[in-house]
């Protein structure tokens, strides 16, 4: 699999990642098993996981599987930290929070250090600077090698990057962004993509199949081993079923039709070849449905099938968005 740089480090990571969402959870260790190894055999190297995903069990499965099955040192592993299980308060981005589950994600992960550290989201009680410290004295200490940000929008990622680069004291500069990116959901386009841009940051798109609803399954109905049918799963899929969602679906089965290959194909090469994309991160719930994500490797849309796309999912562009005068 090809390797791409994330964002103006000298970090390199597989043009395709693999998430661990429902590892522990909805996928025991031996089906996590078969999915890294299906993704190392192919050349995959981004494992992307947070201390939240299964209460922890998703760093613990994967921490189980290092060595054992895959060397540690053919995988860049990228953790989160500062979501909470806290219905008065979703996020924690305190240095004190931070670092302790740093240090509980390390346990669990069985290693001394992630490659890539994230901070789950913006946390709106909290001082950016203290949270930019944390982030600084992760790497400054080796437990963590390079440091990114999730879920922020695009003023909270400027004024962040920002900071770190007019604080004195403060080394660590932002190597990623990962956010929700799909045909489905063009939102980062707006501010977020510009930002990122022009501060050499690298974008790692999550959910890049509309939550799944871009392979096409959801078309007639609801399949019932699907997310879609997960009691849990359900209100996450639920948005992209719209009748605005099925013209795109509908145009991306065209192009797959034409291509002689799978809307899931086509939909994945669409967002991983977009700019500033470093890493699209890919959930599968089986070998099978992996293998067949990871076979876009050979796949390259044509111009015009790109441009068609973009045309039926193209977002709102509107004052005082990027561009907005051109409109």
């Amino acid at each position: 699999m090809e390797q791409r740089q994330l964002g103006r480090t000298g970090l390199r990571v597989s043009r395709i990642g693999l998430g661990t969402l429902t590892w522990g959870r909805d996928t025991d260790e031996h089906d996590a098993a078969d999915l890294l190894k299906v993704f190392w055999d192919a050349g995959g190297t981004l494992v992307d996981t947070a201390d939240v995903y299964g209460d922890g069990q998703a760093e613990y499965v994967l921490g189980q599987l290092i060595e054992g099955l895959v060397p540690r040192r053919d995988l860049v592993i990228a953790t989160k930290a500062g979501s909470v299980p806290d219905p008065d308060r979703r996020f924690d981005g305190s240095r004190g929070h931070l670092l302790a589950a740093l240090d509980a994600s390390l346990q669990r992960l069985g290693t001394d250090h992630v490659d890539l550290w994230q901070l789950h989201a913006f946390d709106l009680y909290t001082p950016l600077e203290e949270t930019l410290q944390a982030l600084d004295l992760a790497v400054s200490s080796g437990r963590a090698r390079y440091a990114g940000v999730s879920n922020l929008c695009g003023w909270q990622l400027a004024k962040a990057a920002t900071w770190q680069l007019a604080a004195p004291g403060l080394r660590t500069r932002l190597a990623s962004a990962q956010l929700e990116y799909s045909l489905l959901q063009r939102g980062v386009e707006r501010e977020v993509l510009p930002a990122a841009l022009d501060l050499g940051i690298g974008l790692l798109p999550s959910s890049p199949l509309g939550r799944g609803v871009l392979t096409g399954k959801y078309r007639h109905g609801t399949p019932p081993d699907s997310r879609g049918a997960s009691e849990h799963l359900a209100p996450f899929v639920a948005p992209y079923l719209d009748e605005a969602a099925s013209r795109i679906v509908d145009a991306v089965t065209t192009a797959a039709d034409g291509l002689a290959t799978t809307p899931l194909q086509v939909a994945l090469a669409w967002v991983r070849d977009r700019p500033g994309v470093a890493a699209p991160i890919i959930g599968a719930r089986n070998a099978l449905q992996l293998t067949a994500a990871l076979s876009v490797e050979t796949l390259s849309l044509p111009d015009e099938i790109c441009q068609a796309l973009d045309d039926v999912s193209a977002p709102v562009h509107r004052y005082p968005d990027q561009d907005w005068s051109t409109l």
